[in-house]
This record gives C-alpha cells, structure tokens and sequence, in this order.
C-alpha cells in the first residue's frame, strides 16, 4: 500500500511540475517523516526548485500545494518549515486497499535474472559459513521472485580445484586407495548412512597438515605433488582426475541434501571441469584480444605474460601499456606459462551468463526436487533441456575477499563495449561467519583463555576448526525440540518435530539475514533461539499469537476481511486510540516499499528488521487490545482485521525470508 501511493504522489508531484511551471523532473525526492504528526511522507522539492525558480522554497511549497488538489489515497497536504511538503494519507483508502488486495500483486517483470550463490568447493562437508552465502542467495531469489523478476538459480562447481586436489592426494598418498578403494568407500559410506563429506572433512585437515609436517625436502616434494595432482586434474582423463570426479560429484550431492534442509534449490550446477573442456577460454581470449582488453607484455615483472590493465592505468589507445612506462600493476590473465588466471575463467564463464561467449554446456539432469530438476553441466549432454544463460542481469553471491576478482571481470566487460551488462552485473558481497567464544565451547572446542575474551573465534577448515552445517542444524533442532517437547504435550512425536525443525531453520536463516552483508556474524545459539529480542523465534511467535486469535475466537482471517470490506472504520483510525493501530497498519502496509528498497541495495536485512519490527508492533497491540473480549462489535471486527492483515503480512515476509511460520509454539 504505501509504495503504491508513494509512486502515486511521485506521479502526480510531476505532473503539477509540468502543468505550472513547464519542469520535467525525473526524480521526486520522498522521505518517511520521523513521526506520524508530520505525515506519512514529505518531499523537499521546493528546495530544488529554488534557484531555478528564483523563488523562495516557500512560496514554491504554497504553489504546488494549491494545485496538488486530493489525489486519491491522500487526504491534505501541509507546508512545514521553510519549505518542506508533508502529505497525509486518507487512512480509509489506504485500509481499504491492503484489505482488498490491492497492492498484493507484484507487476510482472520482463528481466531474466540469474543468481548465482552457495558455490562450495566440493571437497568436504557444508560448513557454516557456506550457510550464510547460501542463505543470503535463496533470499534474495526468492525477493526477485516476489518483485515479478524471471529468476535462474545457479550454484558453481569448482572441481578441478586445489582444495579438490587436496583430497585426492589425502586418498591417493596418504591413505594409498585406488579408484577402485576410492569408489568402495563412499559406496559403503552410503550404505551405513554415513557422510562422504564428512570423511572428507577430516581428510582435508589432515592432508592440509600434511604438507608441512615433514623436512624442508619433504614438504617441498609434497608441494610438488600437490600441483602435479592438480594439473592432472585439470588436464582430465587420467585415474587421478577420475577419483576427482568420484569424489567431487559425490560431496556435491551431500551438499545438495544439506542445503535443501533449509529450502534452499537450484537450477543448475555449471563446473570448471566443463568450462575448461569446452574451451570456453579459448573463445573468450580471441575476443579479448580482438577489443584490445588484454595485451602481450614484453618487460618487467609480467613479462611473457597477457594481462589486463587496471582502471586508470596509463595506455597508448590500443591495448598496449604506454611506450614511456610498464604498468607494472597490470592484472595477469594468461601466465608466462600459458596458464589461465582464476579471473580469466571467470571473464568466459561471464561472457556465457549473458549469452554472450558463443558456446554452450552440455545439460544432464543431476537431482530432482518436489517440482523440478536440477541440471549440472556435462560435455555431451542430454536434449531435450532447458536454456540457461543468456541473462540480462547477474547477481553473484560471493565473499567480500573476491571484491577485487569481480570488479576485474566488470572491468573486462565494459571493455569489451559491454556496458549494459556491465551495469547489471551485481557482486553480492558478504563478511565470514565466526563462532561466539561460548558457542565454539558449547560445541566442544578447547578455547583458550585469551580466546574466551574476545568477540568472536575464526573458523578454519584446513585447521579443522569449524561447524558442519548439518552438525548445526541438527544441534539446533535438538535444542528446539526439548523446549518443544516442554511446551506441545497434546501433540504427537511427528508434530512437535515439525515445529521443531520449522523454529530451529528459522532461528538459523533470520540469525543470518538480520545482519548486513557487510558486518562479521559471530554466532551463537542462545542469541539464534531466544524467543525475545530480534531472533526468528520472536517473529514467529507473532504470527502463533495471530493465529491463536482465530482459533478461540471460531472465525477465520479469511472471513474477518470479508465481513470488514464493507465497514468504515474511519472512527478507528483517528485520535490518540486510534494512532498506534494506525501505526500498525501503516507497517505492514510497507511490504512492497522494503521489497524494492532491499532489490535496490542488494541488502535483505531490510526485511529482516520490517518482520522484525511489525512482529514487535502487533505484539503491542496484542497485549494494549484484547480483542476477543471487545463489546463494540464494530471494533471488535476492525481489531479482528487488524490482526488479519498483520499476520498475513508476517507470513508473506516470512515466507520470503525463507521461514516457515508454525501453527504452534
């Protein structure tokens, strides 16, 4: 409702600017008053307008006010200050259009989107700050989604990788298997229902100890082997690229299972394994080279080397560093051995995401969900499939450490003459997930002393110092499930442990959305499943106590809003009593108006805190009015409505926060 009638106003604050004065201005400023004294929203534009108007902000103020006349949804206007506009809402239209379902429909969209986010090498168990990249990528598809956006979910496979050859010379040279042995034991794994990624796990750490265990001329050979392993893995069909396969597609499966845990899918899973084979590299490099992005250096450090000069290096005007200078900052694509850079990978597997490099994976169908499969890439593939790439927007849901690769490949973009693209291509960035020095001891860690003062504790999956995703999970739900048990003893054993599980994901995702990207999570578990305070839990209680109206009351939400629609609760609306419902309604009716401010930003935590801060004010408004108990019938149904739409709200952002809202608690 109240983005509707923001861009109501916008639109007709433009059209009075036209009228009077002949201005086309493309841009109103808007801005939510600090208090509802001064209306639901003000715009300075007055202010604009007064050095080219030679007028006083005032008089400009007076002027457009005159003319502004009531658009529908507004019920005055009002000068303050030197020059400020503030509008006030007809509080009854706006109530009328949430209860219709006026402003419920998002606009469908043309732009086909692509998300790209969780991306976990696949050489060990999820861990949990995988989660949180995860968890920050499903939510913002599913904000896509609800703004009317087409939107393709992809999930990154680097399985020729150093942390993939790393497990396979941990199985290879430490535990001497074959491929033989390798392929036995994740089937026995499997078959006694244990976790290949969790074997994994422990391999990983002991083979990354490995390597600097020995002498100097020891670890100096296992270095070597080390890179040995990986060229072999890169290069394909040999054994040793085999159990890397082997291995990588079956950690991969695991971390599928893991993350449809949390209701987290995707549509398809590219690799770097095809996207070295397909020689995606060899088409983006010829065009690269044909638009001067990259040039052949012939001095200084990157010598024999094509690189890629940085934004603001000095150049000639044809691809070359300037005849005067080397630029010695220059970025290297392609290594004096002829090698490619992580980042010129990157560029190739970008030019495909918009449709723009000229060739194509293989598809195969990989895992099936409830409502449809989940597709990997493959060198000769299956027909028919469905098309993927070719999209007008990226949005890449990777650390904040990979700022400088991303802003490379942008770069590379915008100097092919891909501007466009370059413009929608969104680095999503994030900070690392660390652990609570109390939670890191819940969960069996030694802290040290000088540990247990600080902030937070550092993960570490070489060192073997972390959280499985699936260990937190699981520890949470158990934690849910005894004060489940404790609180549900009418409901039978399968109930409560849906509720359980419901309260425990949603604890885990609104503990990762209610920070912003750019601030480090230290997290703990007493905080995730507090039942006060800004948790999941908080929230969701909300929605029970809503819920927990009806049900007493013997009516439906469905059928208050119906009975409602033909009421005027005007009388309810105005006055003292009548302000902080008033309040309510105006946040829930803020839903869309977050949705585009959290697309814009690229920032869920938006949603996060307007879930939390809705839930917090129909808490007071539960325990300020005691609805089942009015007398006045008429206010009886206008409470009953007010809590209609609160919880269809809080369950609407709910589900786009990718929680599930209990029927009990």
């Amino acid at each position: 409702m109240y983005q509707e009638l923001k861009n109501r106003l916008e639109s007709h604050l433009r059209d009075v600017l036209k009228a009077k004065y002949d201005l086309t201005v493309e841009n109103i400023p808007l801005e939510t008053p600090p208090d509802l004294k001064f209306g639901e929203l003000a715009t300075p534009i007055a202010f604009e307008l007064a050095r080219k108007l030679r007028k006083a902000p005032k008089v400009i103020a007076q002027e457009i006010v005159g003319s502004l006349g009531t658009p529908r949804g507004f019920a005055s206007f009002e000068i303050a200050g030197a020059g400020y506009i503030n509008a006030y809402l007809d509080r009854v239209v706006a109530v009328r259009m949430m209860t219709s379902g006026e402003d419920s429909e998002p606009v469908k969209s043309d732009i086909h989107a692509l998300v790209e986010h969780t991306s976990i090498n696949p050489n060990k168990a999820a861990h949990i700050g995988h989660l949180r990249n995860a968890i920050l990528g499903d939510t913002f598809v599913k904000l896509l989604r609800a703004a009317g956006q087409q939107v393709a979910v992809q999930n990154y496979i680097d399985n020729t990788g150093v942390q993939v050859a790393d497990v396979v010379v941990g199985f290879l040279h430490l535990e001497k298997k074959s491929l033989a042995e390798v392929r036995a034991l994740i089937e026995d794994l499997e078959l006694h229902f244990q976790r290949v990624d969790f074997y994994c796990w422990d391999l990983y750490a002991r083979t990354s100890q490995w390597y600097t265990s020995g002498t100097d001329a020891e670890n100096e050979e296992r270095k070597k082997l080390r890179y040995a392993t990986l060229h072999e893995i890169e290069q394909g069909g040999n054994e040793t690229a085999a159990v890397a396969d082997l291995i990588s597609t079956a950690v991969l499966r695991r971390h599928l299972e893991t993350m449809l845990r949390l209701g987290i899918e995707y549509d398809f899973l590219p690799r770097e394994s095809e996207i070295l084979h397909l020689n995606f590299w060899a088409l983006a490099f010829e065009q690269l080279k044909q638009k001067g992005v990259l040039y052949f250096e012939n001095e200084g450090k990157n010598k024999g080397c094509w690189v890629m000069s940085r934004t603001g290096a000095a150049s000639n005007g044809q691809g070359e560093a300037g005849a005067q200078e080397v630029d010695e900052d220059a970025k290297v694509i392609v290594r004096s051995n002829g090698t490619v850079t992580y980042v010129g990978k990157d560029i190739a597997y970008h030019l495909w995401k918009f449709g723009l490099l000229g060739r194509d994976f293989g598809y195969r169908k990989f895992f099936s969900y409830p409502d449809h499969e989940c597709w990997i890439s493959t060198e000769n593939g299956e027909e028919p499939h469905p098309h993927f790439g070719g999209a007008q927007a990226i949005y890449n849901v990777i650390d904040s450490r990979q700022s400088d690769p991303q802003a490379n490949v942008i770069q590379a973009l915008r100097g092919m003459g891909y501007t466009e693209q370059a413009d929608h291509y969104t680095h999503f960035g994030y900070e690392m997930v660390a652990l609570t020095p109390r939670c890191a001891a819940e969960l069996g860690y030694e802290v040290a002393e000088e540990d247990s003062a600080r902030p937070y504790i550092e993960v570490s999956g070489r060192k073997g110092f972390g959280v499985k995703a699936d260990d937190l999970i699981d520890k949470l739900i158990a934690a849910t499930r005894f004060e489940v048990d404790t609180r549900q003893t009418s409901r039978d054993d399968q109930e409560r442990q849906v509720i359980a599980e419901q309260i425990a994901i949603g604890a885990l995702r609104y503990f990762m959305l209610k920070f912003t990207r750019n601030s480090v999570i230290a997290f703990d578990f007493k905080d995730a499943l507090s039942f006060e305070g800004e948790t999941g839990p908080y929230i969701q209680y909300a929605v029970v106590r809503a819920r927990n109206i009806f049900r007493k009351g013997s009516i439906t939400p469905e059928a208050v809003l119906r009975e409602f629609a033909g009421s005027d609760p005007g009388a309810f609306l105005m006055g003292e009593n009548g302000e902080d419902i008033w309040s309510l309604w105006l946040r829930a009716g803020r839903r869309s108006s977050v949705l585009e401010q959290c697309i814009a930003t690229s920032e869920p935590a938006y949603l996060a805190k307007h879930a939390f801060q809705l839930a917090q004010e129909f808490n007071n408004f539960y325990h300020k009015h005691h609805v089942l108990t009015e007398l006045d019938p008429e206010r009886r149904m206008f409470l009953l409505a007010t809590a209609a739409i609160t919880m269809r709200e809080l369950i609407t952002v709910l589900e786009w926060l990718g929680i599930e809202s209990p029927e009990a608690m």
